[in-house]
């Protein structure tokens, strides 16, 4: 997986397969042009889908998972103008996070 761009992920993952949009679309219960619209980044698919997505497309659902997230929180950072450290101090909370649910 080494777009960073979801959308373009999901384009060359379709294309692979030889799938129209609209074939995608049928597979995941989408629209063709919620499938074009998603492809050129201009809307966010659905984090409901993603299982379905992973299913159709034959790709463990955690390599999907991380690229979806890993594009919409950079598309956040870049719409609050969060600097790129953001990132650390996130990791940061995820362990804190993760070590109070195991207690």
């Amino acid at each position: 997986l080494k777009t960073t761009n979801f959308g373009e992920f999901i384009k060359v993952q379709r294309e692979r397969k030889g799938w129209t949009q609209t074939e995608l679309g049928a597979k995941i219960g989408i629209n063709s042009s919620a499938v074009s619209r998603i492809e050129n980044g201009t809307k966010q698919l659905s984090s409901k889908k993603l299982k379905i997505l992973s299913d159709v497309f034959e790709i463990d659902i955690s390599k999907i998972s991380e690229l979806y997230f890993a594009h919409k929180f950079a598309k956040e950072m870049i719409k609050h103008n969060c600097p790129e450290s953001t990132l650390i101090v996130a990791e940061q909370a995820i362990r804190y996070i993760k070590s109070k649910a195991s207690k």
